[in-house]
């Protein structure tokens, strides 16, 4: 299992959880079973075509997965993941 670690935007998903361990063998099965143990998470993270949402980033043992296999890259167990929202300001 992989430890994701959610922001504090989608916290309310997870009951408060800051981190929370899901299984999955690359990041698309895992934000699939994120998605299922922690319902309407995914469409936060996710677009209707099922690609990772412009404003959103996801990190696997700190590296983005844009410049990996995007939701291809592969996960191990005790990886760490993060989703990080992007923000915006000037």
């Amino acid at each position: 299992m992989a430890t994701i670690n959610i922001p504090p935007a989608l916290r309310k998903f997870t009951q408060g959880e800051e981190e929370v361990s899901v299984a999955g063998a690359n990041v698309r099965e895992l934000l699939k079973n994120l998605d299922t143990s922690y319902p309407g998470i995914g469409e936060r993270i996710l677009d209707e075509a099922g690609t990772i949402r412009r404003f959103v980033n996801v990190f696997v043992a700190d590296e983005d997965i844009r410049f990996l296999d995007n939701l291809d890259t592969a996960v191990r167990d005790g990886d760490e993941v993060s989703i990080v929202p992007a923000i915006a300001g000037g």
